[in-house]
């Protein structure tokens, strides 16, 4: 049995499909049965929790021959990121109380840095915290996820473009599908291996903001260009998207610790690995839902 955090998401989903697939018993942790029913449909064992429930927790970890874990992706955090904190410090202890045989967290690119990460932060936290466990643990440093470009389909459609942050705009960045980033801790989940491993995870191939248009072009069949937002204008764009004034500098510092190179992979003590699955696949499956 292996218990997943996250299940009703894109990467515990995958995680969980490739474990059923591969005949191995699924435990859920959801905080809504119902919304959840049709992974015990599928005969996925439910565990209702949250994050900062630790009891839960703790049953639902409990008897696990592994445990994935991940963190609700907060894009608005406090100062300090609190609310990372007091979730982490919740799953930590339920680890050490519950002993699953071992532990695979959703890490992402970048988080080796001690700094200037902006919402990888978070990320980073999780492997200082997670790292001293007495147990098999496997961080998985994920690329950046291509489903981020879910938010471009609208804009790609209604006026041909899609709005980049991330420059020059012919500048080539690692990306994953979220389905191999569960692929992957599915398969770990199913290792054995002692102490701790980083395992730094991308796509089959690399994409630019330019190339991210031409595939929007092609699905599409019509001309769409990539379109920059200077920087200067990021904050008023976010807070036009909803989010509160002082609270966008996370994002904006992880944003330049990408266009300036600062967050990408360390290479150093880690294992790099390669997905399968490339852009215009998830574009594609992702165009036909919208």
């Amino acid at each position: 049995m292996h218990t997943i955090m996250g299940i009703t998401g894109r990467v515990g989903g995958a995680a969980a499909k490739a474990l059923l697939a591969s005949g191995v018993k699924v435990r859920g942790i959801v905080r809504d049965r119902e919304k959840a029913r049709a992974w015990a449909d599928q005969g996925v064992e439910l565990v209702v929790a949250d994050g900062l429930d630790t009891a839960a927790l703790t049953e639902a970890f409990h008897g696990s021959e592994g445990a994935f874990i991940m963190v609700p992706p907060n894009f608005a955090p406090a100062s300090g990121y609190p609310e990372t904190a007091a979730i982490l410090a919740s799953v930590r202890a339920a680890l050490d109380a519950a002993r699953p045989e071992k532990v695979v967290c959703l890490s992402s690119v970048g988080a080796h840095q001690p700094e200037g990460l902006g919402l990888i932060t978070q990320c980073r936290m999780i492997e200082e915290s997670l790292a001293g466990l007495s147990l098999p643990v496997a961080f998985i440093r994920a690329a950046w996820f291509m489903e981020n470009f879910e938010w471009d389909i609208a804009p790609a459609k209604e006026r041909g473009e899609i709005d980049s942050y991330l420059f020059p705009l012919d500048r080539d960045y690692p990306m994953i599908a979220t389905r191999d980033i569960g692929g992957l801790a599915a398969q770990v989940l199913r290792e054995t291996w002692t102490g701790a491993r980083v395992l730094e995870l991308e796509g089959p191939q690399r994409y630019s903001q330019d190339e991210a248009a031409a595939v929007f072009s092609r699905l599409l069949d019509r001309p769409v260009r990539s379109k920059g937002i200077q920087r200067a204008d990021w904050q008023a764009t976010f807070v036009k998207q909803g989010m509160p004034e002082d609270r966008t500098s996370p994002r904006i510092e992880m944003l330049d610790g990408f266009n300036s190179g600062w967050i990408d992979f360390s290479g150093k003590g880690t294992e790099h690995v390669t997905g399968s699955t490339s852009l215009e696949d998830v574009l594609r499956k992702l165009i036909a839902r919208a």
